[in-house]
């Protein structure tokens, strides 16, 4: 985690998840949750991984999109499980492009 930074991509982390499963637990998404959910992911993919931690980052955050995509069609039959699950990857795949992106051109640079 970056230092001075870290804490509000930390807390933005936090936020994002609780507020995921808080809306997925008690509705469906609507726009103006998948705004607030993006932001808090692209705060979180800007503030919160630093270059040494994007690899580990990346692995784990493709996967939990992989594992949450399969699992929101096999689990299909719990609504509430479908709505928690894509309210996940909506706060972690705009992270996820991020950390790509910062990556991507921390390899071009060097």
């Amino acid at each position: 985690m970056a230092k001075g930074t870290g804490a509000i991509g930390g807390w933005a982390f936090i936020i994002g998840v609780i507020v995921a499963v808080l809306i997925g637990l008690f509705g469906a998404l609507n726009p103006l949750w998948v705004g607030i959910l993006v932001v808090l992911g692209l705060i979180i993919g800007f503030l919160n991984v630093t270059s040494a931690e994007s690899t580990d980052f990346l692995l784990a955050a493709v996967a939990l999109v992989i594992v949450a995509a399969f699992g929101r069609d096999v689990m299909s039959s719990i609504a509430i499980l479908t709505n928690v699950l894509e309210a996940i990857m909506t706060l972690v795949v705009p992270t996820t492009v991020i950390v790509a992106l910062k990556s991507i051109y921390s390899l071009a640079r060097s």
